[in-house]
């Protein structure tokens, strides 16, 4: 059964202007973002979504942790990133459509932090907010077959995945298929479907844009459930993506490496044969002795296997 929701003028506006901005990333080249925004956005990502649960440690430290230095801590907190890290790096393994792997994500992210990670929960859970109960979420014999339903609708509906991974992540939260971890997860997941829309979402941290609203973020989760649709929810979630695209597109002066540049056009010709002229057309703001020079790096690194001489060289993504 389809979740309830609306398609509004908002939204309508929205999904139109993220589609034209995705047209500009296209053609500024930002679909694979450089590897060290890639890695900044990722920290960024795993600090933010966190510390909404309460985590107390900074960019620094995560940053230390990355590059295994010793960092002092709640043990609690230090698991928690360590956990994040890991599941954040294996998002390539995970098939966005399928319970099973949105479970051996759980069970990574809450391991050490839960009994039974990656195991839905099978009792009656109710979330508090300071000393009130703001969600009764539905009973445990129900949060198999709602999972399941939610996962067809995923897989099945004919709406845009930019909207399914909205309601997604509402009808996720909704649900509250877990014991704990449910908040982190349903970002995670939202991330994991957007990936599939384009790859640039793999890097983006919306979760940052959603810690910066973090009340208005709790309070539109809540207006959903008081409406009974995700339709206030998808206008938030749809307002951060707009956001966090916008705000891509002003770094558009970031200086691409060349093995950004080598990972960018693999994206584009895949395993086809080109030739030098093909690599230059693509990257016109480059000369042809910086074209050259990428792609003899890329043969020394092993990435391109070269083929003939001089101007009948050709190359070939290994």
């Amino acid at each position: 059964m389809k979740p309830p929701y609306e398609i509004t003028s908002k939204i309508l506006e929205l999904i139109s202007s993220i589609s034209e901005q995705m047209g500009e990333i296209k053609a500024a080249r930002l679909i694979k973002l450089p590897t060290e925004l890639r890695k900044r956005n990722r920290i960024k990502t795993i600090q933010s979504s966190l510390e909404i649960e309460g985590n107390t440690l900074t960019i620094e430290q995560i940053t230390d942790l990355i590059n295994n230095k010793r960092v002092l801590a709640p043990k609690k907190d230090i698991l928690e990133v360590k956990n994040a890290i890991l599941v954040y790096s294996k998002l390539d393994t995970l098939n966005a459509y399928d319970l099973d792997s949105l479970c051996i994500a759980h069970k990574l992210l809450m391991s050490g932090l839960i009994d039974k990670p990656g195991q839905l929960r099978k009792t009656s859970v109710g979330i508090v907010k300071g000393e009130d109960i703001a969600h009764f979420a539905p009973p445990g014999e129900m949060v198999y077959p709602l999972m399941k339903d939610l996962f067809y609708y995923l897989n099945n509906n004919k709406d845009l995945l930019l909207i399914k991974s909205c309601v997604f992540h509402y009808e996720f939260e909704f649900i509250h298929p877990f014991l704990d971890g449910n908040g982190r997860m349903g970002r995670l997941w939202q991330t994991m479907i957007l990936k599939d829309y384009s790859g640039v979402f793999e890097f983006l941290p919306i979760e940052t844009l959603v810690k910066n609203r973090q009340q208005e973020y709790y309070n539109v989760l809540g207006k959903s459930d008081n409406q009974g649709t995700s339709t206030s929810f998808i206008e938030f979630m749809l307002e951060i993506i707009h956001v966090a695209l916008n705000d891509l597109l002003k770094s558009q002066n970031l200086t691409l490496t060349d093995s950004d540049r080598i990972n960018v056009f693999r994206d584009l010709f895949g395993d086809k044969v080109f030739s030098r002229q093909d690599y230059l057309r693509y990257n016109k703001d480059i000369s042809s002795a910086t074209a050259s020079r990428d792609l003899k790096n890329a043969v020394e690194k092993g990435v391109l296997i070269k083929s003939g001489d001089k101007r009948l060289t050709k190359y070939r993504f290994k």
